[in-house]
């Protein structure tokens, strides 16, 4: 497949490049993505939640009325999970919620991710995107250059520029990432992607299998 290169303008440089069949040109592997996304959402917690169940409970374990005569159940001491403020039943307890995936099954779901949004070309490649200084009004220029000033987007860059990075980070629809740090969940989660020319080479070098 091959793509106009444009620069911050917006514009057309009069260069194009050839994205590699292996990446961008293979047929989807819908739930090698849907485990890479699986994967990635649960690394996201913390798991640290915890309720106290009826051991871990302070409260006193005198018999609380006679056992005949109330019409009443007995229902044991105030720790019990029937009373109120008494322990919780089966409660979560902290716990690790990431597991495992094999290296070739993830790096065909960001291939099969990026293979998507190119067949529906949603994938733009421009030249360079560097800023002096961190500006968010300057970013905001190149959104409206391209017209995603309104649309999620998903910015990979070669290697980490903090000046794009920090610009970027006030536009609740635009996420900043490395080539190194491309994930399936980013990729999926954008309306377009945007590829900096020098991110290809090693998106390339990171994705095909060896």
């Amino acid at each position: 497949m091959e793509l106009a290169i444009y620069n911050i303008q917006g514009k057309e440089t009069g260069k194009k490049v050839t994205l590699s069949k292996e990446v961008f040109g293979i047929e989807p592997n819908d739930h090698a993505v849907y485990l890479d996304v699986k994967q990635y959402l649960a690394n996201q917690r913390q798991g640290t939640h915890k309720a106290k169940e009826r051991a871990e409970i302070a409260r006193t374990t005198k018999k609380a009325f006679r056992q005949k005569g109330t019409g009443g159940a007995r229902r044991g001491s105030y720790k019990s999970p029937i009373v109120r403020g008494g322990g919780r039943v089966f409660g979560p307890r902290p716990r690790n919620y990431s597991f495992k995936l094999n290296r070739k099954l993830k790096q065909l779901a960001r291939r099969s991710a990026l293979s998507t949004k190119a067949a529906g070309g949603f994938i733009t490649v421009i030249d360079n995107v560097n800023f002096d200084a961190p500006k968010a009004k300057a970013f905001r220029e190149v959104l409206k250059n391209f017209g995603f000033a309104d649309t999620k987007t998903l910015w990979i860059l070669p290697e980490n520029n903090q000046n794009v990075v920090l610009s970027a980070r006030n536009f609740k629809g635009a996420n900043v990432i490395t080539a190194s740090d491309l994930n399936t969940y980013a990729v999926m989660n954008a309306q377009r992607v945007v590829l900096a020319e020098g991110s290809l080479s090693k998106i390339e070098e990171l994705l095909i299998a060896k």
